[in-house]
């Protein structure tokens, strides 16, 4: 027999042989992947950052979109550490919760995440509850009352109420509606094989099937997860509702209008500036703010601005400082036993930022606003300018092209656009006076006899 006959032949019965098996092995591929397409969606909504408004009505529009889209359950993925809105409005949220026709499970993570102060009372209400490892709840505070009943985690009220626990704590003093051997749920996947077979509600959830995979092994295969975040309009303004951001854009847009202020002009800065003081407010309006603290942040900013206007740090740039400090300790109030007060990391680079900007930097950048070249500057004194705005005894003057901090000589004042002559120099501030009708020092009228 010739050799490319016996290779048809041996091509032939390897068809027969492998055929069946590829065929078994992409029915098997397409078996799991039609068997996990059969199972309902589970919705997983991510709540993170301080609870808000915004917040609180992104939680209860999840639940009625889950409610009306067909999924199984609805899972919050949770890392927070309190809320900024009252006891009233989170009463309102858990209410929600109980009152939802599908499963709600709350997985507290990833690992580090948090769930202190109100939110982590959710925890109670909700139907399953899992933890990743160095996860930690508690610090709930006094407990909410929904429908008329008092929320409770059993036996771990006292110990959650004002401290905290981690995965094998919470899983002892059985704060959890979720008991396993392992070391927690450390991640989403682990969640919804948590939650197979679970009856909840007279409802058997099915989140997880058996399948073969391409080896012929037996896998399991997750149903499909569906995730929600917040727009991006809500997100930003959930997140200049954050103490941290809110207390640096505050800052920031202070410092830059001042800047602008005293440097004569609307630019850039102004309006980054506005924008910033604009979008803190309205953190600020947010959170649970001290009138007193503010108070000493808008004081401090008007002590920054006497020395500002000099262009040198003395006194004032230290009681500005000072002023600065006490606001950023006392400007944020405590919700339900939670402090809102931005961590050390957040004060000490804004502290320390502000004191070098206006120790440094503000007079630097004043300076180099003001003047014309630095070197030769006493050329200047004879020429003539303009005034811009009135001068009186302070100003503005237009001298060379480059307008210059001016105060007039002798308390001579100086109406807008009158022609004046410079006729000294005071650090970076020209001493003028008009080109005509000048007042004229005695000692010179007596000198000229």
């Amino acid at each position: 027999m010739r050799v490319g006959a016996k290779r048809r032949i041996v091509c032939g019965l390897a068809l027969v042989i492998v055929g069946p098996v590829l065929g078994l092995m992409s029915v098997s591929g397409a078996s799991a992947a039609d068997d996990t397409q059969k199972l309902a969606p589970v919705d997983v909504v991510e709540v993170s950052g301080m609870i808000d408004s915004i917040v609180a009505d992104s939680i209860e529009k999840a639940i009625t979109r889950s409610q009306a889209n067909g999924a199984q359950a609805l899972v919050l993925q949770l890392n927070t550490r309190g809320a900024v809105v009252d006891r009233d409005r989170m009463a309102e949220v858990l209410t929600a919760m109980t009152n939802s026709k599908i499963p709600i499970a709350i997985w507290v993570g990833p690992s580090g995440a948090r769930a202190y102060g109100l939110p982590a009372q959710m925890l109670a209400i909700a139907d399953v509850t899992a933890m990743a490892p160095g996860a930690r709840i508690g610090r709930t505070g006094t407990m909410l009352t929904v429908n008329d009943e008092l929320v409770t985690f059993g036996a771990a009220d006292d110990v959650l109420a004002t401290g905290t626990l981690g995965f094998l704590e919470a899983r002892e003093e059985n704060a959890l509606k979720f008991s396993t051997d392992d070391r927690g749920v450390p991640v989403l996947r682990n969640m919804l094989f948590a939650l197979d077979n679970l009856t909840i509600r007279g409802t058997t959830l099915d989140t997880v099937t058996d399948v073969l995979n391409s080896s012929g092994q037996v896998t399991r295969e997750a149903t499909t997860v569906r995730f929600f975040k917040l727009g991006l309009v809500p997100r930003l303004l959930h997140t200049v509702a954050s103490p941290p951001s809110a207390y640096l854009l505050v800052t920031i847009g202070l410092a830059l209008l001042l800047f602008e202020f005293f440097t004569a002009g609307i630019g850039i800065a102004a309006f980054v500036g506005a924008v910033c003081l604009i979008m803190g407010c309205m953190g600020m309006g947010a959170l649970p703010m001290s009138g007193f603290g503010i108070a000493l942040l808008l004081a401090a900013f008007v002590a920054f601005a006497v020395d500002v206007q000099v262009g040198v740090p003395r006194l004032w740039t230290g009681v500005g400082l000072v002023l600065y400090t006490l606001a950023s300790f006392t400007m944020f109030e405590s919700v339900d036993g939670v402090t809102m007060r931005p961590g050390w990391l957040s004060l000490s680079v804004c502290i320390s930022s502000v004191a070098l900007t206006f120790i440094a930097g503000m007079p630097s950048m004043v300076r180099t606003r003001f003047a014309t070249p630095t070197i030769g500057r006493d050329n200047l004194v004879g020429t003539t300018g303009v005034a811009v705005g009135d001068v009186n005894p302070e100003g503005i003057v237009l001298v060379d092209g480059a307008q210059w901090h001016a105060r007039t000589n002798r308390a001579t004042p100086l109406a807008n656009n009158a022609a004046m002559r410079v006729v000294g120099i005071d650090g970076v501030t020209l001493q003028v006076e008009p080109l005509e009708g000048a007042a004229k020092d005695y000692r010179e009228a007596r000198s000229s006899h």
